[in-house]
């Protein structure tokens, strides 16, 4: 057969390198709406809900109980539901609607409700929508930093980089495990360099994570994940119960926690019980709610790939982002998956999230290239710095990063890499080299970096543990070894976690140390010349980019 050439040429693009696949609800395969989802539907006896989403209370499932029992607002549900979905969805873009009045609404309202009313909205109305309902004022990021050698002196170069860079948040995974303390240590420093500040998290196996945390070596959690069918998290060796027990161990300690969940996880676990994907998400961030958690990573995360291969499955991400807001949590909107060939493609998807604002507008950023990424590939690397100031420039939009010049760049990542020598030799850890200070100063990735010995710092690392070392003893040993700034900033970044204020909703810090929240900085966008506006200092840092032409040189 001749073959036109045209389509040749199409067939050869990275777009057509991704999966698509067409509705397939029996195997939990449609993104807005299945014909096997539930009618919303509720009835309250004596105080206790008895009848939620078709089910009566006899068979509720311990995902039903939970929601019923601790994430409706009973005394507000019957009146809620009587409200039309499309009222509701309406009020949520009618700008003479406040955000509080819409929040009190929703509270009473069901999953399958809130399903229903998402479905009301067109990607620009839930754009619209994210604007207004987002808990803080302002929006922020998060990076990822991480390395495929896991080496920590790269890693708090990465770190105070990312910081400089403006990220709010930063988080580290391993690839192997054990080096969790001291990718800990070596992020904590790192980021304090860069801005003083920041939030820091080591992703790790749940125990792990904690002890860290009860150490001080990190500031907030983000992995703790919840599921919206009973198979799936019985598969997970969970309940929201006990979700809900973590949760309460973190945040009694002074830890900010924030769960994860999104669209795909139930389809990828093969236990969607034929239902659509926003409705699954829907309960996930109801069980989220419930559990007493102030915010939530969501938007499909590691699993975009699935909602990515269904009609309307951007659309969906952008619906559980939004509702996640209206339930009144801190959204971290993912955008750390990478999960398309097509650069035109991973932008549109991005730009949801970064035109309206949320919390966190990239759970994860890579802040180095994605061959380095642990978390795997995201949606935006290092590499893209550039471009995503330039967004921000065109589009006279905050999406919570701004330009940087070399020497700074240089100056923070030798900076960081000289603190970790300087408190890895104090503590007695694995030494950290001049030549390996040099080569983390000046690279772009761990191909640029020398190599460490890896036996020895996993001994460190299990050092770490047996010795007990705190933040406390990382505050002494920067301190002693001439790093007094940087100490005076992790002591505060301590402090922090014995006043508790960071753990408000979308709770981050400035480089002073002032908490900015959904509770003291709210969201208060009510149409055209209100809420955050892009302007004054901020305008003319975002303005300032790289490679410009100044009218004073021509």
């Amino acid at each position: 057969m001749k073959r036109s050439k045209r389509i040749e040429a199409l067939d050869k693009r990275p777009v057509n390198l991704d999966g698509y696949i067409h509705e397939w609800p029996e195997m939990g395969f449609v993104a807005m709406k299945s014909p096997y989802d539930p009618k919303p539907s509720v009835k309250v006896s004596n105080g206790v809900i008895t009848e939620l989403d078709g089910k009566t209370r006899d068979e509720f499932d311990f995902i039903d109980q939970f929601i019923a029992d601790y994430a409706i607002d009973i005394e507000r549900a019957e009146k809620s539901m009587a409200t039309p979905s499309l009222d509701i969805a309406r009020m949520i873009v009618d700008i003479n609607v406040s955000r509080k009045e819409i929040v009190d609404l929703i509270s009473g309202i069901t999953p399958a409700k809130m399903a229903e009313v998402m479905n009301h909205l067109n990607v620009v109305e839930l754009m619209m929508g994210m604007q207004k309902i987002r808990a803080r004022k302002m929006p922020g990021n998060q990076a990822h930093i991480t390395n495929l050698k896991d080496d920590p002196v790269q890693l708090a170069a990465d770190a105070a980089e990312g910081a400089l860079r403006g990220f709010a948040e930063e988080e580290t995974t391993m690839g192997v495990a054990r080096y969790a303390p001291l990718s800990a240590m070596a992020l904590l420093i790192g980021s304090q360099i860069g801005r003083p500040g920041v939030l820091t998290q080591c992703s790790a196996e749940e125990a792990t994570e904690l002890e860290l945390g009860i150490r001080g070596l990190t500031t907030y959690a983000e992995t703790l994940s919840v599921y919206g069918t009973e198979k799936v998290f019985v598969d997970g060796d969970d309940t929201p119960y006990s979700k809900a027990f973590l949760n309460s161990a973190y945040a009694s300690r002074g830890l900010k926690v924030r769960f994860t969940s999104g669209a795909g996880s139930e389809v990828l676990m093969g236990y969607s019980e034929k239902k659509s994907m926003l409705y699954l998400e829907c309960r996930c961030l109801y069980v989220t709610k419930g559990a007493g958690s102030q915010g939530i990573q969501n938007g499909s995360v590691s699993c975009i790939g699935i909602p990515g291969s269904v009609p309307g499955g951007i659309r969906e991400v952008m619906s559980e982002n939004l509702v996640a807001a209206l339930l009144g949590l801190e959204v971290a909107s993912s955008n750390d998956q990478s999960f398309s060939n097509s650069d035109m493609r991973r932008t549109a998807r991005t730009m949801l999230q970064f035109l309206p604002g949320t919390d966190f507008i990239f759970s994860g950023y890579a802040a180095e290239p994605n061959y380095d990424n642990m978390f795997a590939g995201s949606n935006f690397d290092a590499e893209d710095f550039d471009d995503y100031n330039v967004l921000q420039r065109d589009m006279q939009v905050d999406g919570g990063l701004r330009p940087v010049t070399e020497e700074e760049v240089i100056r923070v990542r030798n900076k960081a890499a000289k603190a970790v020598q300087a408190v890895f030799k104090y503590l007695g850890l694995t030494s950290v080299s001049d030549e390996q200070v040099e080569a983390v100063t000046y690279a772009h990735g761990s191909k640029d970096t020398l190599s460490r010995d890896v036996t020895a710092d996993l001994m460190s690392a299990e050092d770490v543990l047996k010795r007990n070392i705190t933040g406390v003893d990382v505050v002494k040993a920067l301190a002693e070894s001439g790093y007094e700034d940087v100490a005076s900033s992790v002591l505060n970044m301590l402090k922090q976690r014995v006043v508790g204020d960071y753990m408000q909703t979308s709770a981050i810090l400035d480089r002073n140390f002032n908490v900015l929240s959904g509770v003291n900085t709210p969201n208060d966008y009510m149409g055209p010349g209100t809420g955050y506006r892009v302007e004054g200092e901020r305008w003319e840092e975002i303005k300032n980019i790289p490679h410009i032409i100044d009218p004073k040189d021509i």
